[in-house]
């Protein structure tokens, strides 16, 4: 194994899930500026995250539960405003969810060729 699942995790899955939390609060009609400051990020980024030039390898949409999880954190996000740190924590635990449930496991062995799926369940031990 060339690349970790901690490398997959932070270069891949939390990128695309933090696109889709953007696009989630996209559908709520506010702004790209209003987005960046709820998420504290910058407002480029946002434009990134939208444009798909960010976060685009993993259509994180097709996973049902994942994408309810993170519906729900973009309603909290609006509601309650909590700190960078609350959103970083939740975006990690929808991450290690997704882990955990081997939703990542096809994607890693396509950058990766030394990942059997059939055979590692690395991730689905540690976090499912």
């Amino acid at each position: 194994m060339k690349v970790s699942a901690f490398e997959v995790a932070s270069r891949y899955v939390y990128p695309s899930l933090r696109r889709r939390l953007v696009e989630h609060l996209r559908e709520k009609g506010l702004k790209q500026t209003e987005i960046a400051e709820l998420l504290h990020v910058t407002q480029s980024a946002v434009s990134r995250y939208l444009n798909m030039d960010r976060g685009a390898l993993i259509d994180v949409s097709k996973f049902r539960e994942i994408d309810e999880d993170l519906k729900n954190l973009a309603d909290e996000i609006v509601e309650f405003r909590p700190s960078e740190y609350d959103i970083h924590m939740r975006l990690i635990g929808v991450a290690l969810k997704m882990l955990g449930r081997g939703y990542v496991c096809s994607f890693h062995a396509k950058i990766d060729p030394e990942v059997n799926p059939a055979e590692c369940r690395v991730c689905i031990e540690l976090f499912g």
